[in-house]
């Protein structure tokens, strides 16, 4: 066989498993959304109905935004480094269904550093490297999370309201993909900002 002949049969070797790997992918895909759809399915039939849903995959670390039953896009994410639960002082990050109860920190630029809920002109540093630091700052923007579920998620020591549960923006975006908050839910600072703009205040938030 001829140089010629046998670089073009690498070629058509390469694009057979270029073609066959994207193919793998897709189909990956299409079987991760309809995996968390029907997970969400089994908590509520009737999750198809609701305008804006924002669905928080603990295991797979991601944030899937629904309207009326469609996604609209995948978003990766962190949760608490800690774990799940609804109790005070835990730092872990509450399950079950909530709502936007406020929307905080409209028009503010890029990586601005919120404390007490207020920007007072600070801009985080973003770290692209897995690195934890001693810091958990709440950048960009602020979507308040408030529980739906007495004796779960809201009530006297396991109100995720009264425990600041927030979805938002961090300075450690080399941390996103995996647990690392103190109990909220983290996103790369673009992402959130995105995310804030397509949301309404009351839109449900269901965390499982």
């Amino acid at each position: 066989m001829s140089h010629y002949k046998i670089k073009k049969y690498h070629l058509v070797l390469l694009s057979v498993f270029c073609i066959s790997s994207c193919a793998m992918i897709v189909e990956d895909k299409k079987t991760y959304k309809n995996m968390i759809l029907n997970d969400i399915e089994l908590i509520d039939p009737n999750f198809s109905q609701i305008e804006t849903l924002l669905y928080v995959d603990i295991t797979s670390q991601s944030m899937v935004h629904i309207k009326k039953g469609t996604e609209v896009k995948t978003y990766s994410i962190s949760s608490s480094v800690y774990g799940t639960g609804s109790q005070e002082n835990s730092f872990k990050t509450p399950l079950g269904k909530h709502e936007i109860y406020k929307k905080i920190g409209n028009n503010l630029p890029l990586n601005a550093i919120l404390k007490g809920r207020v920007w007072n002109g600070a801009i985080a540093t973003i770290i692209k490297e897995e690195i934890d630091t001693d810091f958990d700052h709440v950048t960009s923007r602020i979507l308040w999370l408030d529980g739906l579920e007495l004796g779960k998620n809201k009530g006297k020591g396991i109100d995720s309201r009264e425990r600041y549960i927030y979805i938002h923006g961090t300075a450690e975006e080399g941390l996103i993909g995996k647990p690392a908050s103190d109990g909220c839910i983290r996103m790369y600072n673009k992402d959130v900002i995105e995310l804030f703009d397509l949301v309404d205040e009351k839109a449900q938030v269901w965390i499982y």
